[in-house]
């Protein structure tokens, strides 16, 4: 299983780099400032999608957490705490009273709420976020008569944690839980406002902060052999929103020697490690960096980026087989029903998101994050299903169907109330925050990363930033600026765009005039006095591209600009990779992506990964030629 990591945003402006920020709205406290941070992350209710594919995909998440029954999903806490159930059906799949890490979905749910509530202003998720944060405070305070420590809040038994500390616990993943726990409740704390949650997740840090000093450091080690999710990261992020230093004691007791070592020393010894219990250590690393300033943290995140993006990672952005690193550059042996699972590439996201704003003229760790976001998790959620249902893995055998894979994985798409995997959990959080990494800033600049239908209210200089665009369908995308009510109609700053290493020959206007020093796999940067009305014109011509696998050159995925491609073989069963002849690939539309080529002396249709629902696919193919020019 795996991880699902919410980084909870600090509220100070000068905080970057994780999911939720300040209350909506409420005043910025004084609070630490993380090191070498360069650029800052807008609130999520500065920023909101307009129509297209990612507002869809947020509106059929936004319809299943107006759906789900909180009653039931208080069950396991409810019971694990000795307070009636309240007549509350049981879940099924991964929140089952007698699953071993049930509770973990609980914390996504609290995430995805606030989230919603940011960026829709949709009263019902907030109105959800905090009415269960207060139910949590409930069984929280009824400790003594369930028998467990002050502080404990959890859907399962504390004897677990005795257990995993004297490494007899058989099955489950006791700190991954609480980690899910604390995440969610940060984030309720600092988007609403909430004191109730400030309270209960303080309680429950200090529930962690006392069991774990009681423990040696082999004793902690040993218990850091189970997943234990995000732990670093939420402490870290605790000491943000408090500015108390205690937070990063605690946080330095979970740092896994075992693997972040290797990494500090550049040495690759990730093949056989379970992916997901691992990046999340990687994100803790960078948010201690940021906290202490200690270099090896930073080595440490980005070692470990370099090498999974470079040495382990598919075409769609996706990495591991059967959620385990492999060898590196061990791809086209891999390319299985199970590999690519979605909450690796969520926390990846995270990571990336991290690295760049401490190196915002990093193109390439903003290509990856865009490659991973539009084509895997775009791709993740079932457009036919009202409630936005996702998949676990992301095949990529030839002859692939989405959300068909192993059992103990789903097996299909998630449910309502029989599923809950990591990946469902996670899903909810990516769905609900595609708003989060389009525009970032600093004191003087405006970055835009995404090109992705938006707008921007940048009430710090009341100006609103409005992106129309058909991207990736359209290789155009036009910003135009106007005032904020009450705001003024003049504005000095620089505006810096993100043109993709992918992007040759790219062009960006103002006004209709072009400017000068626009290069793909580097920021476009226009520095003067803006006024209302200006538009920004964004051309970023799209070629096909090979994404080679990296021990297998004659085995590739096809790109069309930022777009994999997948074939689309309908119903027919495909055994082997196809040979795709490369001159023959053409574009037959200029509405939609669609494409033909020739494969096997039989025509081909080809279209995003992202819509590649309900069919067989191929991703990757045996490749011959050159593509046209």
């Amino acid at each position: 299983m795996m991880w699902h990591i919410t980084l909870a945003a600090a509220a100070s402006s000068v905080l970057a780099g994780i999911s939720l920020t300040a209350a909506h709205p409420q005043a910025t406290p004084a609070l630490p400032t993380q090191n070498e941070t360069l650029v800052s992350p807008f609130d999520l209710s500065q920023v909101q999608l307009t129509s297209s594919r990612w507002m869809e995909n947020q509106n059929r998440t936004l319809s299943y957490l107006k759906f789900i029954d909180v009653s039931r999903m208080l069950y396991v806490f409810r019971q694990n705490h000795k307070l009636p159930t309240q007549g509350a059906a049981k879940n099924g799949g991964w929140d089952a009273p007698d699953f071993p890490f049930r509770g973990h979905f609980q914390g996504h749910l609290l995430t995805a709420w606030a989230q919603c509530w940011q960026t829709t202003g949709d009263a019902v998720c907030k109105h959800r976020a905090l009415s269960f944060v207060t139910e949590l405070a409930t069984c929280q305070a009824n400790n003594a008569a369930a028998g467990w420590n002050k502080g404990y809040l959890n859907a399962f038994s504390e004897n677990d944690f005795t257990l995993m500390e004297q490494g007899k616990l058989s099955s489950g993943v006791p700190y991954y839980v609480i980690h899910k726990t604390m995440a969610g409740l940060l984030d309720v704390w600092l988007a609403l406002n909430s004191s109730t949650a400030k309270t209960v997740l303080l309680e429950l840090g200090g529930w962690v902060d006392a069991r774990t000093a009681k423990l040696s450091t082999e004793q902690m080690q040993r218990v850091l052999g189970t997943e234990h999710g995000g732990m670093v990261a939420v402490l870290a992020d605790v000491y943000f929103a408090t500015g108390d230093k205690k937070w990063l004691t605690v946080a330095q007791r979970f740092e896994h020697q075992a693997v972040i070592n290797p990494l500090a020393n550049s040495q690759d010894q990730l093949n056989g490690l379970h992916a997901n219990t691992q990046i999340p250590k990687w994100i803790g690393a960078l948010r201690q960096f940021k906290a202490t300033g200690a270099a090896k943290y930073k080595t440490i995140a980005s070692n470990a980026w370099n090498m999974v993006v470079g040495a382990h990672t598919y075409a769609i952005g996706s990495n591991s087989q059967a959620e385990h690193f492999k060898p590196p550059n061990a791809i086209a042996q891999y390319l299985k029903n199970d590999a690519g699972e979605s909450c690796n590439t969520y926390n990846m996201l995270k990571l990336t998101r991290e690295l760049w704003t401490l190196d915002p003229a990093n193109v390439g760790l903003a290509d990856y994050y865009e490659r991973a976001l539009l084509n895997q998790m775009l791709g993740q959620q079932n457009p036919t299903d009202a409630h936005g249902h996702v998949t676990y893995f992301h095949s990529l055998q030839p002859g692939a169907r989405r959300g068909v894979g192993p059992a103990w994985g789903g097996g299909t798409w998630s449910t309502d109330y029989d599923s809950f995997w990591c990946c469902q959990g996670t899903g909810t959080e990516t769905h609900t925050k595609f708003a989060d990494s389009i525009y970032f800033h600093d004191e003087s600049a405006l970055y835009i990363n995404l090109f992705t239908p938006s707008t921007l209210n940048w009430s710090q200089r009341g100006v609103i930033v409005t992106q129309s665009t058909a991207f990736p369908v359209s290789d155009t995308s036009t910003v135009k600026l106007s005032a904020n009510n009450g705001g003024s109609s003049n504005w000095d700053f620089t505006m810096k765009i993100r043109i993709p290493g992918w992007a040759v020959g790219a062009a960006v206007t103002v006004n209709g005039q072009g400017i000068t020093g626009v290069k793909s796999g580097s920021y476009a940067s226009i520095s003067r006095t803006w006024a209302v009305g200006d538009t920004v014109t964004i051309n970023l011509p799209m070629t096909f591209r090979l994404l080679r696998a990296n021990d297998n050159k004659s085995l590739a995925a096809i790109a069309y600009g930022p777009t994999v491609l997948v074939g689309n073989y309908g119903n027919t069963a495909v055994a082997e990779a196809p040979q795709l002849k490369l001159d023959s690939l053409k574009r037959t539309s200029n509405t939609v992506l669609a494409f033909s080529g020739t494969a096997g002396d039989k025509n081909a249709s080809l279209q995003p990964y992202y819509d590649g629902q309900g069919i067989n696919y191929v991703t990757y193919w045996l490749v011959q030629g050159s593509l046209p020019a």
